[in-house]
């Protein structure tokens, strides 16, 4: 039950901490406040992950870049601006090419300083192209018109619905005022597009809108126009709140009427010529010469022409660099309408949910593992997961906000750390405080794993039961001064429980120079017979290397006699409700006990019973010394000494005899068994002590032998 309670607890806290976390964050985000943080990791995600498309091959581009403008001048002695002529080998070339739409990311607002022929010689290559796609610019305060020219024609695109556009979205799409190309280039231009945009609040394309609104007049973007041509004049669109349809294209767009755009990589990935070399090459043409540039190259490609060179003012902050041609951006949305493949926002819902899933997440992890080492996998686990899921969410394009999920994460997971510190912190440092003296590290870890198993009462367990005892403390103790005796034990005792401890032991008690203890519990130690017969054998062996520095204090050997035994017992928190100790309880442990002072009557220091010998499992070699029966029991009891193999080993001769010897005690053959036992008496204590026994009983033999040694002394 307590146990239970413990549980629902931590799924509460955890639950509780997600949701706090994702309400924070959510309200935070929903408000803008992340917005500029979350731009940037979007930067990364299209910096790692933008790639071409099948429809990146249909888009070519000529740049008039800084080498165009160093050929004009350096071979032509031509000066910024060029005469407009010079534009019309160009579009010349694009129609010889077979491109299928050309649009001229270029302002043409004043008439050209080289007279009216300069102007006609341009506009009459323009009409004749025929899919040529001409350029206007919206503006919120510049430009020189209010309202669309009377004496120029209106793009022929139809929104549908747009009057049941919400008024925001009409407004995010429009402009008050407009710059337009001189009338013939107007006239010329099968479609008339917008060139501006609005970038994010730092400056970055982003997202770009379809199509703008101007006097009440659609004009679409360049994209949109060349995709209108390529489509055969499909130029009614239907809207909706949240995406454009245009015949079978859907588009999402953003709250602002903007397509997120689904950049393609760095500059020039699109097919990219120089507009030298695309001059040159007509000029070639036109002289019947081999040109520089293929026409083939460009055929039945969509071809974008605009500005590159630095000081031409054409270049844009996007994602993918600081410094990106404009027109390239035009391009970029082009390619997203050909593939279909615009970036999507992740739904505000389903951003929520999402974020809420992963902190309910981090929080029972953070909850439910909150070691150090357990938290370290949980944060290496969980903090690399939203970075994760978004760039997972780009490839399937979307936008998913990477800065809300990680921020709540980590408010969850710290949040988390902080609560478990202040709550289950406390229980912990009471169980570490109130256990260090008696419980192993080991062991203490998982009791504040387990809290639970510290309730008030007791359970059964199979326990290895310990009970150590000095030989003559009361004669050492009388030839002591009190901080004498106090500074022996503390040094005695401090030795032997590091031995208990690390092998994993739980210190019952002391009781002056007795040392009670016990394995299996409060956690589970399926080999706790093996480590409390190897915690006595390592206590013989460290007492016998503190004899000496012993000795030279008491001036007397120090031996310890122990007992250890295997059995049920009743283990747990006993006493009041607000004192008690954890402690062990049954006739298992009162055999220990005896075991321990029936060392006495052979002259050994460590006695196992058969019961902990059987759970040995042959870890440790060990001599049958007896059966008996002690003070407050009917049955007998097999007892036995254990050994270290190298010890055992050293002594097997002896342990040979003493076994002959045993088997004719057993059999009640008194006599043969003390002819036995003399050829080891002088070297084997429990045969001395045989010896002696045999004699009484020869002397005094009983109705009844059943081959028990009946111990009358505790």
């Amino acid at each position: 039950m307590t146990r239970g309670r413990n549980v629902f607890r931590k799924l509460l806290q955890g639950i509780l901490v997600a949701l706090g976390s994702t309400v924070l964050v959510g309200l935070i985000w929903l408000f803008g406040g992340l917005d500029g943080f979350e731009t940037r990791t979007w930067d990364w995600r299209v910096r790692l992950l933008a790639r071409p498309t099948e429809a990146t091959e249909d888009i070519a581009l000529i740049f008039l870049d800084q080498n165009s403008l160093d050929w004009a001048q350096e071979a032509n002695g031509l000066s910024w601006p060029w005469p407009r002529e010079v534009y019309s080998y160009i579009i010349s070339f694009c129609k010889r090419a077979g491109v299928k739409v050309l649009i001229f990311d270029v302002l043409f607002t004043e008439p050209s300083k080289y007279g009216v022929y300069d102007d006609q010689a341009l506009a009459d290559a323009m009409s004749d192209f025929g899919n040529f796609v001409g350029t206007l610019f919206l503006g919120e305060e510049t430009g020189s018109a209010g309202t669309w020219p009377p004496d120029l024609p209106k793009p022929r695109v139809t929104i549908l619905d747009l009057d049941r556009w919400p008024g925001h979205l009409q407004e995010s799409v429009g402009f008050p005022r407009a710059t337009f190309p001189i009338p013939e280039f107007a006239r010329a231009a099968r479609y008339l597009a917008n060139v501006s945009g609005r970038p994010d609040p730092d400056g970055v394309f982003r997202r770009g809108a379809l199509f703008n609104l101007f006097d009440s007049t659609v004009v679409p973007s360049p994209a949109l126009a060349a995709y209108l041509i390529e489509e055969g004049g499909t130029d009614r669109i239907q809207t909706r709140e949240k995406e454009l349809v245009i015949d079978r294209l859907t588009v999402p767009i953003d709250r602002s009427g903007n397509a997120i755009i689904n950049y393609r990589g760095p500059s020039q990935t699109h097919r990219t010529y120089s507009a030298a070399a695309i001059i040159q090459s007509e000029v070639q043409l036109l002289s019947g010469e081999t040109p520089t540039v293929d026409p083939e190259l460009l055929a039945d490609r969509f071809v974008f022409f605009g500005f590159s060179a630095p000081g031409l003012y054409d270049l844009r902050p996007s994602p993918i660099s600081e410094v990106y041609p404009g027109v390239e951006v035009h391009a970029t949305m082009l390619d997203n309408l050909l593939s279909g493949d615009f970036i999507r926002d992740v739904s505000n819902v389903n951003a929520i949910l999402l974020t809420l899933l992963l902190t309910a997440l981090a929080g029972l992890a953070a909850t439910f593992f909150s070691g150090p080492g357990m938290s370290v996998a949980v944060y290496a686990l969980l903090l690399p997961l939203p970075p994760v899921l978004s760039l997972l969410a780009y490839s399937w394009g979307a936008w998913l906000p990477l800065i809300l999920v990680e921020l709540a994460v980590v408010i969850t997971l710290v949040g988390s750390g902080v609560l478990n510190y202040a709550t289950e912190g406390r229980q912990k440092r009471y169980i570490k405080s109130a256990f260090k003296q008696y419980l192993s590290p080991t062991v203490i870890e998982q009791l504040i794993a387990h809290p639970d198993r510290l309730k008030l009462g007791g359970e059964k367990r199979e326990l290895s039961i310990f009970f150590s005892d000095l030989q003559g403390f009361t004669g050492i103790s009388e030839g002591l001064s009190p901080e004498e005796l106090t500074s022996l034990l503390n040094d005695y005792l401090t030795a032997m429980t590091d031995i208990i401890q690390e092998e994993g032991g739980t210190v019952d008690k002391y009781e002056g120079d007795a040392i009670i203890a016990f394995w299996n519990a409060p956690v589970d130690q399926p080999d706790h017979a093996v480590r409390s017969v190897r915690a006595a054998l390592r206590c013989q062996a460290r007492l016998a290397e503190l004899r000496p520095q012993f000795k030279d204090r008491i001036g007397k050997e120090m031996l310890m006699r122990i007992g250890i035994n295997t059995g049920p017992a009743v283990v747990g928190n006993m006493g009041s409700h607000n004192r008690f100790d954890y402690t062990m309880l049954g006739d298992a442990v009162n055999l220990a006990a005896r075991l321990e002072g029936i060392n006495k009557q052979f002259g050994t220091y460590t006695m196992i019973s058969r019961d902990t010998v059987n759970s040995l499992g042959g870890a440790f070699p060990v001599r049958e010394l007896s059966r008996v029966t002690v003070v407050g029991r009917k049955e007998a009891v097999t007892v036995f000494e254990p050994f270290l193999p190298d010890d055992y080993k050293h002594r097997e001769e002896i342990h040979r005899i003493f076994a002959e010897g045993l088997d004719l005690f057993y059999r009640g053959t008194f006599k043969s068994a003390i002819e036995a036992f003399s050829q080891i008496a002088e070297k084997d204590p429990p045969a001395a002590a045989y010896i002696r026994k045999s004699r009484q009983l020869g002397a005094d033999p009983p109705e009844k032998w059943d081959g028990v040694w009946i111990v009358t002394e505790k």
